[in-house]
């Protein structure tokens, strides 16, 4: 499903070329990683329980109104030009690994997933052992980084035909995308808290 990791990689490979894909993608595995730990742990009791998944709604709405607000306004802003193709500095390849994390973690839909099919299928995988469980998360992290390098790379050569009012026009899509996300992920989860 489309959602707010889809929308922040558009906008980081616009702006910073191909590589932000898999930069974004490393961010998202990590915390996979950490998170498929965590399940093997017993921690998928604690997160199949509407309060949680509901605070988590709230939580991750927040974040994403947050940064599609920023990312709306930085479009919207007449200064704004396409950056250079000339790759970011080392401390911004840091950032996008920690905006890949944040953009997974502030997803609703990611926890579903995860409470869902994705325990089911790491339980399959236990049958097997760690090799079970490694193959799983490679098969899984492979098909995510596939799909995600391809978008980047799409948005990336793209830059070639791109003008800084069409990337300001993109901003500002990929912002109001974000804004759409957090809000319905805001107003559906704070229905848990008024019903």
């Amino acid at each position: 499903m489309p959602g707010p990791l889809l929308a922040i990689t558009i906008s980081e490979s616009a702006k910073r070329g191909f590589w932000a894909g898999p930069r974004l993608i490393l961010g998202h595995g990590i915390l996979e990683l950490a998170l498929i730990a965590a399940l093997a742990a017993g921690l998928s009791k604690f997160m199949d329980n509407e309060f949680v998944l509901a605070i988590v709604g709230v939580v991750g709405g927040v974040i994403l109104l947050g940064m599609g607000s920023l990312t709306v306004w930085r479009g919207s802003q007449k200064t704004t030009a396409l950056p250079s193709a000339e790759p970011q500095q080392a401390s911004r390849s840091g950032r996008l690994v920690i905006t890949g994390i944040l953009g997974s973690i502030s997803n609703p839909y990611w926890f579903i997933w995860w409470v869902t099919l994705g325990t089911t299928y790491l339980v399959w995988s236990f049958s097997l052992g760690i090799a079970g469980i490694a193959s799983f998360f490679t098969g899984h992290i492979l098909a995510d980084l596939l799909w995600y390098a391809l978008v980047a790379f799409v948005v990336a050569t793209g830059r070639k035909i791109m003008n800084d009012v069409a990337y300001r026009i993109l901003l500002v899509v990929c912002g109001v995308a974000l804004l759409g996300l957090g809000g319905y992920f805001l107003v559906s989860s704070s229905g848990f808290f008024m019903g």
